[in-house]
């Protein structure tokens, strides 16, 4: 799917230079809950000669997930005892204490009171917590009351931290409990008696907290491990039953890389010790996280992409007659190759060429009307090796305008039809997952330009102005490759009212005529603030993440000229849009028309 290529021969020179990128989606990242996502909350009752190399319950020095999440968003994931933003400590429960470990709902309200009982509404919380109370269960604890109070004081948490302000709640589900080392040591019926008990807490718990109104971010790491364990090799896994860290049932919280079971081992192998994953596990967990927090928004690009399409396109349809045109009927066209590269390609980049066919009548006296057809094709990449996607656009539309000696207005509507295919990939270790699907689409455009011009020799100026509204719907679609990574999403739709203002001139050199325009351009239809999706393995869960978050300012340069070539009226140019925020759709252009 690459287009790199064709981007090189792209005016990407005429882009004007624009401020580093805004912040990442989430303004900062905060964790809830027991070993699996503790950063580091004990280091400091090892010995000082230890601490660089141990401290995490995994195959130290590896990070954990929540380390991982935390560095793809640029935020932290210190443990809180460190000043950091992590609060996760190994041991803890869900609701009760357990030995040195405050339980998860504890950590919960120390951080609402230190932050005067407010959420950050921008930041990402993680609530993933439980698997230590299925451990007392199967130490003796009641099944029935110990279930009941985790899953109340999880969906307590969630409330809390709902109520103070917080928007996006990742609570991810226990893994199988029962294929980790320690149960399958303790044999079949422990095994299964483990495998029961998380799969009915998951069920209860997303019941749970359904039935209480709250919206959380699911994730499906029971199928995920499961996944991975059936099929080892694909992951680089040699090893998915023993431990990486030896002695055997020693605790990974000491574990060191002198004393793995192999040099590779914290690489090779899925768990560090009886019930902890090894680093390179983590690192997956990380990048499934990632997948389901990006996926919806990926989604969310294709409708925008729509209405730069569609942006380019009209802003070629009323530019297309020039002055007062003879009476008659006059034939024109263009062809026009666009880039659109969008979070300084982090969140697509793309080439989109189209052609352009009209027909015009003129009845010499200004008035100008007629009718196009166009066809184009977007195939853009998503950032960060996640896949991408092809946009084929089908268009028919009307044009009306007149034009005396110094003033000119002109208005078109059009109607595209949307015809998409994507393909998304989600990395998790050495595997990559491709999950495809396709999509129906449209979108109807109202243009309206209008302009004047100062000046009686060959140097004319003067301003322009135009408005032009989109509405694009595009329909929902199951990607293909059902696994736990794998989403269902929603139909779309997007809105578009954008009011432009500048400034023009021209010089007419005897047949060839160069000319410039620049314009502020102003986007006021309020975008979407969240992206929606399901994950397939979790499908009565809807989830939402925060939106594109694209500039509702920026500005466009045009530059070209117009010319007879062999009989014919030419028009030559470059056309760049740019944002603060690292948003680009530069391209060029060629018109030609002629009388029948």
């Amino acid at each position: 799917m690459s287009t790199r290529p064709l981007r090189k021969l792209l005016p990407l020179a005429l882009a004007l230079a624009v401020a580093p990128a805004a912040a990442g989606e989430y303004s900062r990242t905060v964790f809830f809950g027991d070993s699996l996502t503790d950063s580091g909350h004990f280091r400091s009752q090892i010995p000082a000669s230890a601490r660089p190399f141990t401290g995490k319950f995994t195959t130290n020095p590896a990070l954990v997930w929540s380390e991982y999440l935390a560095r793809y968003y640029g935020t932290d994931a210190t443990t809180a005892v460190e000043g950091g933003d992590n609060y996760a400590q190994g041991g803890s429960r869900a609701a009760v204490p357990n030995g040195p470990a405050d339980s998860t709902l504890t950590q919960v309200n120390a951080y609402l009171a230190a932050s005067g009982g407010r959420a950050d509404a921008d930041a990402l919380y993680t609530v993933w917590t439980g698997a230590n109370d299925l451990f007392a269960i199967a130490s003796g604890a009641p099944v029935e009351s110990t279930i009941a109070t985790a899953i109340g004081g999880t969906v307590q948490a969630v409330g809390a931290l709902d109520a103070a302000g917080a928007r996006y709640i990742l609570v991810p589900s226990l893994p199988d409990m029962g294929m980790t080392p320690d149960a399958i040591a303790a044999g079949p019926i422990g095994q299964a008696t483990l495998t029961a008990l998380a799969t009915n807490y998951n069920q209860a718990l997303y019941g749970a907290l359904g039935q209480a109104g709250y919206k959380v971010i699911p994730l499906d790491t029971f199928s995920l491990l499961r996944e991975i364990a059936a099929s080892p090799s694909t992951y680089g896994f040699t090893n998915v039953t023993g431990t990486a860290c030896q002695p055997p049932g020693a605790s990974s919280l000491t574990c060191t890389p002198a004393s793995y079971v192999s040099p590779d081992a914290g690489q090779t192998y899925l768990f560090a010790d009886g019930v902890h994953p090894s680093g390179a596990a983590h690192e997956m967990l990380g990048q499934y996280a990632l997948s389901v927090l990006e996926g919806p928004r990926l989604a969310a690009v294709i409708p925008y992409s729509a209405t730069v399409t569609g942006r380019s396109r009209a802003d070629q349809v009323a530019t297309h007659v020039r002055g007062q045109a003879p009476a008659g009927t006059r034939w024109w066209g263009g062809l026009r190759a666009d880039h659109q590269r969008y979070g300084h390609g982090e969140l697509y980049d793309g080439i989109a060429p189209a052609a352009l066919f009209g027909m015009d009548w003129s009845n010499g006296n200004g008035l100008v009307a007629g009718g196009f057809a166009a066809y184009g094709r977007m195939d853009a990449d998503f950032g960060g090796d996640r896949g991408g996607f092809t946009q084929a656009d089908t268009t028919l539309g009307a044009f009306a305008g007149w034009y005396g000696e110094r003033a000119w207005v002109n208005g078109q509507v059009s109607y595209t039809r949307l015809d998409v295919d994507v393909d998304r990939e989600v990395r998790i270790g050495p595997a990559v997952r491709r999950h495809s699907g396709s999509a129906d689409g449209d979108a109807t455009a109202v243009g309206l330009s209008s302009g004047y011009q100062f000046g009686n020799g060959a140097l004319r100026h003067g301003p322009v102005a135009s408005l032009l509204w989109q509405q694009v719907e595009l329909d929902g679609w199951t990607e293909g490759n059902a696994s736990s990574s794998a989403l269902i999403l929603p139909d779309q739709s997007r809105d578009s009212l954008v009011g432009s203002l500048g400034w023009q001139l021209s010089y007419d050199a005897g047949g060839f005529a160069p000319y410039a325009r620049a314009t502020w351009d102003r986007e006021f239809e309020d975008e979407a603030g969240q992206a929606t999706a399901r994950l397939q393995s979790l499908p009565g869960m809807s989830y939402a993440v925060p939106g594109l978050g694209m500039d509702d300012s920026y500005g466009t340069v045009v530059l070209g000229a117009r010319f007879d070539l062999f009989g014919l009226k030419a028009d030559l140019g470059a056309r760049s849009t740019f944002e603060r925020s690292g948003g680009s759709d530069a391209g060029l252009f060629l018109g030609l028309g002629g009388s029948f």
